[in-house]
């Protein structure tokens, strides 16, 4: 989803500390190495551990010591290493592969409800007749409505090896009883190109999540549509976009630069310094291109924004990305749990590492970003400040600097405007998201009636019985604002309440067509 002016510093940081824990480059050259137990360095280790287990006043789970030994160690070499139990590993491992088995919906936990967002197309859900706004009730013979449901749990019920069957139970609006479905699972493709489209004429706009195995195909189909349908610039919106393949990253940079461009190297102390050049003419290599970043963007966002960049390409537009230039490998432990080791560094053409600085201080790192709003940086390029020893120059003569993430060509602050208070607040609280939530659900059939998102945003009328609604909710939560903080809040709500509609009925798409106008870093893009 969109990380958009809205919300709160705080809330921010803790979604972009959560998005990078994952969002690492990942070198995919050397996965899944077999660690060989029992070697000689390690017998220290096992004789305290032998120890441990044999010798002890008490009875101790040796697994669990070692578990905790090994994520001790880990947790101190640095912020991006990680180790990770056998029942996690598979889980992160999936979000990379760029597929998954189940029965093909997106859901959100509403009131304590499993309730369908959308169906995959195509997807054994469908096929069967699941339908958005409908409300898993049962699992097989498990009640897991009204009981403390979790997206964790729902997803090991509803996930499974391809061919088996779901037995579920429905609740649909305006249907008496529950409604029995049986799911054959099936393998769900899950895409990092959030959306496409063409803005104008000649504008096309392309979003993307995340770097995994799929992201290149997935870009290249999206940008060929593009150019169908008169794409002559392109938008490339990487805010938010914490990571993940190295590869996938060189691959679409590539596509942007002429053959020969070098994209990034790596080095670390195992790892011999390797170089990495645009191999191919790139479909977009006479094509203007605006890349969008912000504090949320990492890692494989930043390679290509850097790449970019250091070769006098295009134009950055935002704020100071993550910094993030550490490189991964994956290594299986071969107990079915696994290490994700930084490996090297990484570095942009002109030999800049944009690796923030770490002093072992983990929380105090990934929530950097709170950091920048009270130093106010993000209010004004004029509080960020970096060292001349880490000061480089493009090709062109343009300056950068490594040290902590990508400085964009166009920097776009955030808008200090007090007369925003109550508005920031009742989003930032999830009133309006829950009000739009359940006006789509109540009115599903009415909204479709529209069409399309266009011609919703065009013809419906966000009432001021609607604005009452969402304000006497504030209430209940103690949010006021004085006259004037209410009067912005009556002209700012209703776009977005549309935008937030469009999407849980007509999708994705809508919500950033409907949204455009709002986005700020966006309408900035569109000028350059």
């Amino acid at each position: 989803m969109m990380k958009h002016k809205h919300l709160t510093p705080l809330f921010l940081a803790i979604a972009m500390a959560l998005g990078v824990l994952m969002g690492v480059v990942i070198s995919r050259g050397n996965s899944q190495k077999t660690i060989i137990r029992g070697s000689s360095d390690l017998n220290t280790i096992e004789s305290v551990f032998y120890l441990l287990q044999n010798e002890y006043v008490d009875t101790v789970d040796i697994q669990k010591l070692q578990v905790d030994a090994v994520t001790s160690v880990i947790d101190g070499m640095d912020p991006h290493s990680e180790y990770f139990k056998p029942e996690v590993l598979e889980e992160v491992t999936e979000e990379l592969q760029g597929s998954f088995e189940g029965i093909g919906v997106t859901f959100r936990i509403e009131r304590d409800t499993i309730t369908i967002i959308s169906t995959i197309k195509g997807g054994p859900s469908e096929k069967v007749g699941i339908l958005a706004g409908d409300r898993i009730v049962y699992v097989g013979d498990s009640l897991i409505a009204g009981n403390g449901i979790t997206n964790t749990k729902a997803m090991k019920m509803l996930k499974g090896p391809r061919g088996t069957k779901a037995d579920v139970k429905i609740y649909r609006r305006g249907i008496d009883g529950l409604l029995d479905f049986t799911i054959t699972r099936d393998v769900i493709p899950t895409y990092s190109v959030e959306v496409a489209y063409m803005i104008d004429d000649t504008t096309g706009y392309l979003k993307l999540s995340k770097f995994i195995a799929t992201t290149h195909k997935e870009f290249v189909k999206a940008v060929k549509e593009l150019q169908g349908e008169g794409m002559t610039h392109l938008i490339f919106d990487l805010r938010g976009n914490s990571g993940g393949y190295l590869s996938e990253a060189v691959d679409i940079a590539d596509e942007m630069l002429p053959k020969g461009s070098l994209i990034v190297y790596t080095q670390g102390e195992h790892r011999d310094r390797q170089y990495i050049f645009a191999r191919r003419n790139g479909m977009l290599e006479d094509t203007p291109v605006t890349i969008l970043i912000d504090e949320g963007s990492a890692s494989a966002s930043e390679i290509v924004a850097g790449a970019l960049q250091d070769n006098d390409r295009g134009t950055i537009v935002g704020r100071r990305s993550f910094g993030k230039g550490l490189v991964q490998e994956q290594f299986d432990l071969g107990n079915g749990d696994g290490l994700r080791l930084t490996v090297a560094r990484y570095y942009t053409p002109t030999g800049r590492c944009i690796q923030k600085p770490y002093d072992g201080d983990r929380e105090k790192y990934l929530f950097e970003a709170y950091d920048r709003y009270t130093s106010g940086e993000m209010f004004s390029s004029d509080s960020i400040h970096f060292a001349d020893s880490l000061r480089y120059t493009t090709p062109c003569g343009k300056i950068v600097y490594g040290g902590g993430g990508i400085m964009p060509d166009v920097y776009v602050a955030l808008r200090q405007d007090s007369t925003e208070y109550f508005f920031n607040k009742v989003v930032n609280a999830s009133i309006l998201f829950q009000y739009a939530f359940d006006y789509s659900d109540s009115h599903r059939e009415e909204i479709l009636n529209y069409g399309d998102a266009k011609t919703f945003n065009d013809t419906f009328v966000f009432t001021d019985k609607m604005f009452n609604d969402i304000t006497k909710e504030a209430k209940k939560k103690k949010i006021t604002g004085t006259d004037g903080q209410i009067e912005k809040a009556r002209t700012l709500i209703g776009p977005l309440f549309k935008a937030y509609v469009a999407r849980n009925i007509f999708g994705d798409e809508s919500f950033y067509q409907i949204y455009e106008p709002m986005d700020e870093i966006l309408q900035e893009a569109l000028k350059n």
